[in-house]
């Protein structure tokens, strides 16, 4: 880095719309959150109210088309129960209201998307490839219809994915090729036979990402005591992340790599102890 973190300037990142088709109760909460601090802001007792919180809180990046996701982690830091978090996770996977992703960090990351976000995410990879003039994307068509809708799960096998797109017609290995150049599915290393299903366009979000938290873990490591108040340090704006401020914290302390304190003053952010 050519300057120092203790530089870190004053946020603008700016906040996506909210999720129109919530009921009119939901709406008020989603819209009155935004304009209150982490802090007012920052513990949920229900996993969907959660998730939709913190959806409309996704900052908006420019020059990046990816739809609004939650890191599990994130969810961690504002649930205290997380049984409970995995368990109405796996609920709304099931219902097919959300879709989870095993994300590219070296960590144990996973992304959680509402499945209406996906399905633009995936539309989005279409209209882009026919603004190119790419001819025969009836892979994807099955890929919506027939994999997407039935297989819940993170990752899928060579031979259940043929099957599954075999229902739209005859399945050639150029097709699966269309789908991981897309960037819907990556090969898994350990088994070439596994798929991970992943976000399109998500790469350079991940090493900002990655790049983040060593920004921001750095910062509070050089000060005196190793710690800030939530309420200034939310201010701050990141230099290597697209990402905001309240993002990368919810996911540091949801990871166990920072933790919080109540004081009279309000909530301290400090370096976990290792």
């Amino acid at each position: 880095m050519n300057k120092k973190i203790s530089e870190l300037e004053p946020s603008t990142s700016r906040k996506r719309p909210r999720d129109r088709e919530s009921e009119p109760e939901l709406e008020d909460d989603v819209e009155n959150s935004r304009s209150l601090s982490l802090e007012e802001n920052f513990t949920f007792s229900d996993t969907l109210m959660a998730l939709r919180m913190m959806r409309a809180q996704f900052p908006r990046i420019e020059k990046v088309s990816v739809e609004p996701f939650v890191l599990q982690s994130q969810l961690y830091s504002s649930i205290k129960d997380r049984t409970q978090v995995d368990r109405e996770i796996e609920s709304l996977r099931r219902d097919k209201v959300l879709r989870m992703f095993k994300l590219n960090t070296g960590q144990d990351d996973h992304a959680i998307m509402f499945t209406d976000d996906y399905l633009n995410q995936v539309e989005r990879v279409l209209r882009r490839m026919e603004e190119k003039k790419q001819t025969d994307l009836t892979v994807f068509e099955w890929f919506k219809m027939y994999v997407i809708q039935s297989k819940l799960d993170i990752s899928i096998g060579h031979q259940e994915l043929c099957s599954l797109l075999s229902l739209g017609g005859k399945v050639k290995e150029e097709n699966i090729s269309q789908l991981i150049n897309a960037g819907l599915l990556i090969r898994q290393l350990i088994d070439e036979n596994m798929y991970w299903f992943s976000i399109p366009n998500i790469g350079s979000v991940l090493k900002g990402l990655s790049q983040g938290r060593k920004e921001l873990l750095s910062f509070l490591s050089r000060r005196k005591y190793k710690e800030m108040m939530m309420a200034t340090l939310e201010k701050k704006r990141l230099r290597l992340s697209p990402l905001d401020m309240r993002f990368h914290l919810r996911d540091l302390i949801g990871s166990g790599h920072l933790k919080t304190v109540q004081t009279p003053s309000g909530l301290i952010v400090r370096v976990a102890k290792d």
